[in-house]
């Protein structure tokens, strides 16, 4: 499988969560699906059809921290200052909020569109992750060529919700999977498994409808931990997903 591998490093980054929406901002630990997405059109400055793209990744960082910030919440005035044809100045309430950021993050992202190198090598807008002030850098832009092999290991990815079951770590998140721009960025949801840990695949959990020839997509650029490469779980932003764990 020939694919496009990015590495990408920046300071900060933070992922919010859609529902808060005043009084403190959490962090995703992974970048969701939509948010992976918007980096991707940002980079080929343009807005591309999501079918048929997939994507894998590896993220790190190497810390979080707190941050306060604030907004302002303004009101506006019909009215105009006297002898000039500017309006009176806008009323307005400063909120302050907390925001949870992570440090020094790290995003190895996995495309299989190869054809778009040139693009991420001359990206057409500024490079970010997360928030508009969130800036990066592509450290290096490659196109590799994947393997099938029956051992993998994975570790700080976002793998599918169906592996919950097998995998016996991480946590599942409900995330934003695609914002439908053409229709009023209209949010598409599911659920996956943020595997923090690695999680080697000897030691995932078979059930009786699983094959036991199971093979995984697999990185041989990646480095060799106990015999084995980086697993890649690939994603779709529209599309059948299976959200559903697999049990025997």
């Amino acid at each position: 499988m020939r694919v496009l591998k990015i590495v990408a490093e920046g300071l900060t980054t933070s992922f919010r969560y859609p529902h808060f929406m005043q009084g403190v901002q959490p962090t995703f630990e992974m970048p969701p699906p939509a948010t992976i997405y918007g980096h991707i059109c940002s980079a080929l400055g343009e807005w591309v059809s999501p079918e048929g793209i997939e994507f894998a990744y590896h993220f790190t960082h190497q810390g979080l921290f707190d941050d306060m910030e604030h907004t302002h919440v303004v009101a506006g005035s019909t009215g105009k200052v006297p002898g000039t044809p500017w309006p009176k100045a806008l009323e307005g309430v400063v909120n302050p909020f907390q925001r949870t950021l992570l440090f020094k993050p790290r995003l190895v992202l996995y495309l299989n569109r190869p054809e778009w190198e040139p693009a991420f090598r001359s990206p057409r807008y500024a490079v970010v992750l997360g928030r508009s002030q969130d800036l990066f850098t592509y450290t290096s832009v490659s196109v590799i060529e994947l393997v099938r092999a029956k051992r993998a290991y994975f570790e700080h990815t976002l793998a599918p919700y169906r592996m919950a079951l097998q995998a016996g770590q991480g946590y599942v998140v409900l995330m934003p999977r695609y914002l439908d721009y053409a229709h009023g960025r209209a949010p598409t949801f599911a659920r996956y498994l943020v595997l923090n840990r690695r999680v080697h695949s000897d030691q995932l959990w078979q059930f009786a409808n699983l094959p036991a020839d199971t093979q995984f997509w697999v990185d041989p650029t990646s480095p060799e931990v106990d015999g084995a490469h980086l697993g890649l779980a690939f994603h779709t932003f529209v599309g059948e997903y299976d959200d559903n764990p697999l049990m025997a």
